[in-house]
């Protein structure tokens, strides 16, 4: 497998387990790139900065970007497969929810970084959803997130494989019995 096809995505909306999936494909031993969003909110709340979701979309936006460009660019000489807790789109399809531009270097990115042509996306799951200090989105954002997801992964060439609804371990099993046919 080319490095490509090495970087598999998994997208969706708040709450819907993607990085339960992610944290436990780690645990198994797989290299995992973790979700940006989550890390520049960390960041920023640490040191009182305006690049957070409720202060500055276009800063939040622009912190991820640079966060998703060096996790795919780390990920030059992989050499097995590699889970990625969102990619590049993602920020895309957060500026069209919020309803902000998308600058022209963002998109070109997104089109030029690739990832498996095969993206996997999690469902809206009202029953494990939940609020948290870095997740401030209702049930309502979060299945609007999850419809902009999935309209902007095939709108840049990729095709999605959702989840199923089931634990962590079954996510997982299915999400690599996927990979190997």
């Amino acid at each position: 497998m080319d490095s490509l096809n090495l970087r598999i995505v998994i997208t969706g909306g708040p709450g819907s387990g993607k990085t339960s999936l992610i944290e436990a494909l780690a645990a198994a031993g797989h290299p995992v790139e973790p979700e940006a969003g989550r890390a520049v909110i960390r960041s920023e709340q640490a040191i009182d900065g305006d690049a957070l979701p409720w202060k500055d979309r276009v800063l939040f936006a622009a912190r991820m970007t640079e966060r998703d460009k060096a996790a795919h660019a780390r990920r030059d000489d992989a050499r097995r497969p590699v889970f990625f807790d969102r990619g590049l789109p993602d920020v895309v399809g957060y500026l069209r929810l919020s309803g902000l531009p998308v600058p022209e270097m963002l998109d070109q990115a997104a089109r030029t970084l690739r990832y498996r042509p095969a993206v996997f996306i999690a469902p809206f799951w009202p029953e494990i959803f939940a609020r948290d200090a870095e997740r401030r989105q209702d049930a309502a954002e979060a299945r609007r997130t999850l419809e902009a997801m999935a309209a902007v992964y095939p709108a840049y060439g990729y095709s999605l494989i959702e989840l199923p609804k089931a634990s962590v371990s079954d996510r997982m099993a299915f999400v690599l019995e996927q990979l190997r046919s």
